[in-house]
């Protein structure tokens, strides 16, 4: 009787159906001379597992493994073939199939947690040297490469939105791209998304937000609101505010204009100045405010873990669209293996499972139990008898 090997178990969290419909949308096995968008899938998110450095060890390492091919409806796959899918079969095949699991992690989201939060960051992706000249047309100060878009609920611990982009895409057009605000969330982003029209649509949607008040912001002091005793020490000022000009950066027209918000000011243990918040939720204590802008660390974590725990550093192929095709399959495997842990080893780490795939990738952890129940019965059997029958 076949049992499923620990990668095929992983494997089956992704829909095929949706996945062959993509493949009929972006036609993406048009032209593929027999190496199809489900093989090349499979081998970058085995690419992931393994910690394979290179094309080459990718080839010896799958291919090793001939008799799995069959049950994950794949074949031999050659580095050359591989090599030529990263570079001509559109990336944008993998972003649709990372967003239909993004999709599925958001529903779950909303469905178990009543409250939900969002932080939003972005993460640069460094790429200079030999085969990466592309980077260079749209560099900014701050990075030569791509950055990669992310919304995660730090609650679930799992990423909801992602896009990648050229380094010189700001942050807030991504967030007014892929941000559907829901009624009753926060979210939580720092000063690279700061427009105070766009935070005007968060309010109308009946979303919160909390984000950073930039100094020279024109404001005036409407209302000082009362702060406890205990919260004096790290909970400078609260005070309800409204802006002293229609007028935004840039001369963009301010729809949060006569309208109020709140603005916070939090103290900052060993350094000189203290951080200012500004936020639409009336509700929450200032300290609660304060917490929920100290979660945005985590979205930097996030990024720190998988940038060490996933390729995403060094990459199989160098044109724009082979380093896309990685980072999106960076993030399906990562939603894939929180997945396989939660149904199969919630006692461990995510870290840990990934480890487990990258020395055992091919176990079939049902007949390992099997043979294992079996010889411990064949065991007691033995000792049960020669406790019965010595002399």
């Amino acid at each position: 009787m076949y049992r499923s090997s620990r990668f095929g178990e992983l494997l089956a969290a992704l829909p095929k159906g949706p996945f062959s419909r993509l493949v009929e949308q972006h036609e993406s096995d048009k032209h593929c001379k027999g190496y199809d968008s489900w093989s090349h899938l499979v081998s970058m998110v085995f690419a992931q597992l393994s910690g394979v450095k290179s094309l080459r060890e990718l080839e010896t390492a799958f291919n090793a493994q001939a008799r799995h091919h069959y049950h994950l409806g794949v074949s031999e796959m050659k580095r050359s073939t591989l090599s030529d899918a990263n570079v001509n079969r559109d990336c944008g095949l993998f972003e649709s199939m990372c967003s239909e699991l993004l999709s599925g992690a958001h529903r779950k989201v909303r469905r178990e947690l009543k409250k939900q939060l969002y932080l939003l960051d972005s993460s640069p992706i460094p790429l200079k040297g030999l085969g990466y000249e592309w980077a260079k047309e749209t560099r900014t100060q701050r990075v030569e490469g791509l950055n990669v878009h992310m919304v995660i609920s730090p609650n679930a611990q799992l990423p909801v939105d992602a896009k990648i982009t050229c380094s010189n895409v700001p942050d807030l057009k991504v967030a007014k791209e892929i941000i559907n605000p829901e009624r009753g969330a926060t979210y939580v982003f720092d000063k690279g998304y700061y427009d105070y029209s766009w935070w005007f649509k968060l309010h109308q949607a009946g979303s919160l937000f909390v984000t950073r008040l930039k100094r020279n912001a024109g404001v005036k002091v409407v209302k000082e609101r009362v702060i406890k005793e205990a919260d004096r020490n790290v909970i400078l000022e609260d005070t309800t505010i409204e802006f002293t000009s229609n007028r935004g950066s840039g001369g963009s027209v301010n729809a949060y204009y006569g309208k109020s918000l709140r603005r916070i000011v939090v103290a900052r243990p060993g350094k000189d100045t203290p951080i200012v918040l500004v936020t639409n939720d009336k509700t929450r204590t200032a300290r609660q405010i304060s917490a929920l802008y100290k979660q945005r660390w985590n979205i930097e974590l996030f990024f720190k873990w998988m940038k060490q725990n996933l390729k995403i550093k060094k990459f199989l192929g160098r044109t724009e669209n082979a380093v896309k095709i990685q980072i999106y399959c960076a993030i399906i495997t990562y939603l894939l293996a929180s997945k396989y842990r939660q149904k199969y080893s919630p006692h461990i780490t995510l870290k840990m499972v990934l480890t487990l795939f990258r020395h055992d990738i091919f176990s079939r952890p049902e007949i390992n139990e099997s043979e294992y129940r079996k010889r411990k019965e064949e065991r007691d059997k033995r000792r049960r008898f020669q406790r019965e029958f010595a002399f």
